[in-house]
């Protein structure tokens, strides 16, 4: 987590420079009560603009952010990590101080929920694919018990082409068909878009 200096602070707080005297004092006690905690919010808030910067464009859309934050969050993203990054960020999250952020909060917690469960399912159709190319004789069994939909025959198809390429180091079109093969298998519904995408790579390589 970003730890901000009481300089930057201000900065992000809003304060361009310190008053004198007692008026200053009581004005500091009744506009920051907690100047820590206040660090901390800030922090936080840093390090959430900081992931979204990372999101893809279609992502940050969902978000449904603020015009001006949405601008600024591009330009961040576009830029190296260096220190005009790092001043964009500091004030995009100042911009984000003043809006309401536990909607984009909890639409930023969705996507990264997707992601890891993305990750977890790309892992788990590596590993099916690395056994079925493998001498795992009761992998297709397995496979087939548990998903009894799936076409036995077209499997099998893609598994000898694609040990053929292999052995003969031709690229692997048919490692890479049989992949697909699984995710649209893996996915339940057999989502009719992706279905057919595979049936159109399928008709590609055959032809």
């Amino acid at each position: 987590m970003t730890d901000f200096t009481d300089e930057e602070y201000d900065e992000s707080h809003g304060y361009e420079g310190h008053e004198e005297g007692d008026e200053y004092e009581e004005k500091t006690w009744a506009i920051r009560p907690n100047k820590t905690q206040l660090k901390r919010d800030i922090a936080v808030i840093h390090e959430m603009c900081e992931e979204i910067t990372q999101l893809a464009p279609a992502q940050i859309e969902k978000l449904n952010l603020p015009e001006e934050i949405a601008i600024a969050i591009t330009a961040a993203a576009k830029m190296p990590f260096k220190a005009a990054r790092k001043r964009q960020l500091k004030f995009i999250t100042g911009l984000m101080r003043k809006v309401d952020i536990e909607p984009i909060e909890e639409a930023l917690n969705k996507i990264k929920a997707k992601s890891a469960h993305a990750t977890r399912e790309l892992h788990q159709l590596e590993c099916w694919r690395e056994r079925l190319l493998s001498d795992d004789k009761q992998a297709l069994t397995e496979l087939l018990d548990k998903y009894p939909g799936a076409d036995a025959q077209q499997l099998r198809q893609l598994i000898r082409n694609a040990k053929k390429e292999i052995s003969l180091e031709k690229p692997v079109k048919s490692a890479r068909l049989l992949f697909k093969y699984l995710r649209v298998l893996f996915d339940g519904a057999q989502n009719a878009e992706d279905e057919q995408d595979f049936e159109d790579d399928l008709n590609v390589e055959e032809d």
